[in-house]
Order: C-alpha cells, then structure tokens, then sequence
C-alpha cells in the first residue's frame, strides 16, 4: 500500500487494445487437466503415449554433442537453415512449391498468427473468419481490434457463395481470410478441392490475401490427401501457416509460416521486436528428429488417434440422445456438437465438470453465436476414459432435455 493511502488504477494505464483482451477458454479449461479424476475432452492435446521420449533423449544428447556453442547460443529470426530447408520440401507432398527463404520459424502457430495481426491489422479494419472459427486465432486478431466478419461453412467447409456475397457488399476491402480449411478446429469439417480453388479465385479477383492455418492435415485417419490451398496459388496471395505442435510435440514451440518475399521480410522485423529468435535448441533438435524419425512417427500416431476417434463415434452413437447432431471427420481431433434447441453448452459446463468432464462451449469460437455447440477432443483421453466421458456427457445432456 503506498503511504498516501491510495491504489494504482491500472484500467486507467492499459491500452486500448488490452482493455478487450479475454482470457483464453481453452488455456483456462486446461487447468482442469491437472485433475487427475477429470476426463477432458476440452484442449487440443496429442496423447500423453504419442510423445517419442526415449528418441528426443537421444536426439538430445546428439545434438549437445555435435554443435553445443550453436545449440544453445541466440539465432538467426528467420530459423534455422536446415529445418527452414527441412519444412520448404515436407510441404512440397501439399503441392505448395516454396524455398527456404520463404519460411519462417515461429514459436508455435499462436506467434504466428499474432505476427500476421500484427503486420495486417490497423484497428477498425475487416478480417473475413469461418463461423466457426478457431479461439486462438480470434484472441490472437482481437489484439489489433479488427471487426470480424464470419462466412457460415458446411460440411465442405467456408460456403464461398457466401464469402463472395459479403465481399460484394463490403465498403472496405478486407485485410485478409482466415480459413482452417484441414479437419477444421472447432468443426472438424474439410474444405472441398473444388472451394480450395474457388478461393484462390476470389482472392485474385477481390485482391484480398487468404491466412490458410493448417495443423492437422498430415492427421488424416481415412479419405485422400487434398492439395492445400496455396498450391493453387499463383500469385501469393496465400499465406500459409503449419506447426509441429500436433505431429511432433507442442512442448517444442515450433511452427512456420510461408509467404510472399516482401510480406515475410516484414514478419521477420515484427519477430525481431518480439523475441529476436525462435528457441535454437529446439529447432535443431526438432531437424535431427525430423529428418530421421517424422514419418514413422506420424505412422504411429495416426494409428493411436484413428482407434480413439472410432471408439468416440461409436460412443456418440450409442449414448446421445435423439435431437443432437455431430461431425464425423475423417481427420484431425475434434468433434463439433450441436444440441438440441434450447440448450446452451456454456450453461451445461459446470453440471459436467461437477460429474468430472470438461468440454469446450461453442462461444468462444464465434464473434456472436454458438450456444448450443461444443467442440469435443478425442485425441487426448483413454479409451475407456472416452467411452465412460461419452456416457457422462449424454447424461447431463439428457437431464438438460427433459428440464426444457
């Protein structure tokens, strides 16, 4: 206390741009996983088992033995050159043609998206999102006080009729489109090649770049590959962001994004005011397991998850009631869930955290909106863990019912 008597007010001292900022319902849900007897369907979490310990031990040791003073000394903002090499052909088997050059390392994808922000965004300008869309990239935006316009999607991912009809109508052109167009995070639904294309299209036409987000396209558990949106791009006009965090580790902090010259030159200055570097250490260590391990690894992994989303499915089928409706992706980690009219998610949170499951309401996925969703991990618990969280899930949902 200060001798005066009186309290700093720090809502007098924030900026604006600080006053609107929410705390993340994904980073606060994750505190529940610290509970051993909670069954979490909530945070984006690999499984505990899909972590290549023994390797990343060995990998270690090399590493501290071949190049210790590069290791562990500051690095260059762009990346490491052989991990930078290592991404710029990985992402060839998408079909985007990019160099070394182009790609950038980020400390994971949420660094990412707020360089993007950060570069694009002047407050009051327009940013076009999937409705819904991904939490961490709306908190991300929201730092630079956009106004959000939402494209409602299907089952073939953003409706480009839709997209195309608000930018038509528009007064400003939008700064960007930020599209999950993989196993989308919340929604779990998958762009369409014939949309992909017609993306491009719009974006050429309307001169508005597109933010394509992709973590879960080497997840896909059945169906075939799709080509990503930038390798449609021939006038780069997409920016293209991956992450290591789902098929590799999230521990690491590692992600990328590829660009245009000009634009990733400006995210390279905008990384230097922020961290100078991404973590050396781990992005050589991240290269020496890559190089030599990835592919098997993403074998391994796709396995576990495929069996888990299976056994989720089936248990959505056998326990939930008439009047609920949910996706069936064939990739990624999430289900999305629409309840019945009536019903809010958010509502229902405490009643299933009171029976030991956490989930993730549908609000914090839309700017307005999504009450009756919730988006369900299946990548993170147990088997049996999903069977009995299912079971539990369906209850509280069928109680809800039958108080309308």
């Amino acid at each position: 206390m200060r001798l005066d008597g009186v309290f700093m007010n720090w809502e007098e001292k924030y900026a604006k741009r600080a006053r609107g900022m929410r705390a993340s319902a994904i980073r606060e849900l994750l505190k529940l996983t610290q509970q051993p007897d909670i069954i979490s369907f909530g945070g984006g979490l690999p499984s505990p088992d899909a972590f290549p310990v023994e390797i990343i031990k060995k990998v270690t040791l090399e590493v501290l033995t071949r190049e210790p003073e590069k290791a562990l000394q500051y690095g260059t903002t762009e990346g490491d050159p052989n991990l930078r090499r290592f991404i710029a052909e990985r992402v060839a088997r998408f079909g985007i043609k990019t160099e070394p050059d182009n790609v950038l390392i980020t400390s994971g994808s949420q660094q990412g998206l707020d360089l993007i922000g950060k570069v694009l965004i002047d407050e009051g300008d327009i940013v076009m999102i999937e409705a819904p869309s991904y939490i961490g990239g709306l908190q991300a935006f929201r730092a630079y006080m956009p106004k959000f316009e939402a494209v409602p999607m299907d089952d073939d991912g953003m409706k480009m009729d839709s997209l195309e009809e608000k930018l038509k109508t528009l007064d400003t052109c939008p700064k960007f489109i930020y599209t999950v167009p993989t196993f989308q995070n919340p929604a779990g639904v998958t762009m369409s090649v014939e949309r992909r294309k017609k993306l491009v299209e719009i974006s050429n036409r309307y001169q508005v770049p597109v933010l394509e987000d992709d973590p879960y396209s080497e997840l896909r558990y059945s169906g075939e590959t799709l080509p990503a949106i930038k390798s449609f791009d021939t006038e780069e006009n997409v920016i293209y962001m991956g992450t290591f965090s789902k098929i590799f580790a999230p521990g690491m902090r590692l992600a990328w994004i590829i660009g245009d010259t000009a634009f990733m030159r400006k995210c390279v200055i905008a990384k230097q005011g922020t961290d100078l570097c991404t973590n050396p250490f781990t992005q050589k260590l991240a290269y020496e397991y890559c190089s030599k391990y990835l592919d098997e690894h993403i074998k391994r992994i796709k396995d576990l998850y495929a069996a888990k989303r299976i056994i989720m499915l089936e248990a959505f089928d056998q326990y939930m009631p008439p009047g609920v409706k949910w996706t069936r992706p064939e990739g990624g980690m999430f289900l999305w869930v629409t309840l019945p009219e009536g019903l809010n998610a958010t509502e229902l949170l405490p009643r299933a955290v009171e029976k030991k499951v956490a989930y993730v309401g549908g609000e914090g996925f839309y700017d307005g909106g999504g009450e009756r969703n919730m988006r369900i991990n299946f990548s993170y618990s147990s088997h049996e863990q999903i069977r009995e969280g299912v079971r539990i899930l369906a209850e509280v949902i069928k109680e809800a019912m039958a108080k309308r």
